[in-house]
């Protein structure tokens, strides 16, 4: 099984195109994860640099924010559309909303299929707080109920909604994780659904309990035959990022974190990898 790395371009927004994929390229990531410009020009400008760069893509959907039910069908499936454009290896969206019912984010997830049909790309749907998958319990009825949906991990909110590291909701989790296509390698902790610094020592019990996690995952997607699994470092900026009063200066380095997380895993994984 082949496992991929990805950066994503929240945090970056300040560099201009070619900057940031050289960035990436540079410190060996094999592709980008985001979403794509509404507007067609500047859009083909940067499919055609993923392109030019040789990175793969992974397309982040995330900005259907409307309330109404009928006015958010409509807008979740033109993002899905043009996100197809740059023929990503797969599509993570954020999905729904907390408060649809399970028959309105079940319509969600019929258009995201006959999309991901249409255009023979998976769509995934992350765990995501304000989104159908916001808590474990949560998610778990959704994944009994619907066995084809698969997820993107990023187990990292479902500590802040629980404000635990989910010990006893073992059966939630393990279901879950044999569902997972794609991970956020985002280390959260029960205040909260990103820590300033995993590696710092008072945050090596949130990072050993993430690592776990992320670990049966590769080894549930490696027991099962699966040619590929995509990773995404996605520790984010400010205001995700803790920062200094007064200022808004970070007080840690984002880019510095998702790379070295990066570099962590696959020396962790190095053995797959192979």
């Amino acid at each position: 099984m082949q496992i991929k790395f990805f950066c994503p371009y929240w945090g970056s927004e300040h560099l201009k195109w070619d900057v940031f994929f050289e960035k990436v390229k540079e410190v060996g990531y094999d592709g980008i994860e985001m979403s794509l410009p509404t507007h067609k020009q500047e859009r083909e400008k940067i499919i055609s640099l993923i392109n030019e760069y040789e990175l793969d893509f992974v397309a982040q959907h995330w900005e259907t924010t409307d309330s109404d039910f009928e006015a958010h069908k409509k807008n979740f499936e033109a993002h899905l559309h043009k996100l197809m454009e740059g023929k990503p290896l797969l599509v993570n969206s954020q999905t729904g909303k907390d408060y649809y019912n399970f028959v309105q984010n079940s319509e969600l997830f019929e258009i995201a299929n006959k999309i991901s049909i249409e255009y023979k790309t998976p769509i995934v749907h992350e765990t995501h707080r304000g989104k159908w998958s916001f808590a474990a319990h949560i998610t778990k009825q959704y994944l009994e109920k619907l066995p084809m949906l698969r997820i993107a991990a990023d187990f990292s909110h479902w500590c802040a909604t629980a404000e635990s590291f989910l010990h006893d909701q073992k059966e939630a989790l393990e279901l879950a994780i044999s569902r997972t296509d794609h991970i956020h390698t985002r280390v959260g902790f029960p205040q909260g659904p990103q820590v300033n610094d995993p590696f710092a020592p008072e945050w090596a019990e949130a990072l050993e309990t993430h690592t776990i996690w992320w670990d049966k995952i590769v080894m549930q997607k490696e027991k099962s035959g699966a040619e590929l699994l995509t990773m995404t470092a996605e520790f984010g900026p400010v205001p995700y990022m803790p920062s200094v009063p007064f200022t808004l200066q970070p007080i840690a380095n984002q880019w510095n974190i998702n790379q070295k997380m990066m570099e962590m895993l696959k020396e962790r994984y190095l053995d797959i990898l192979d």
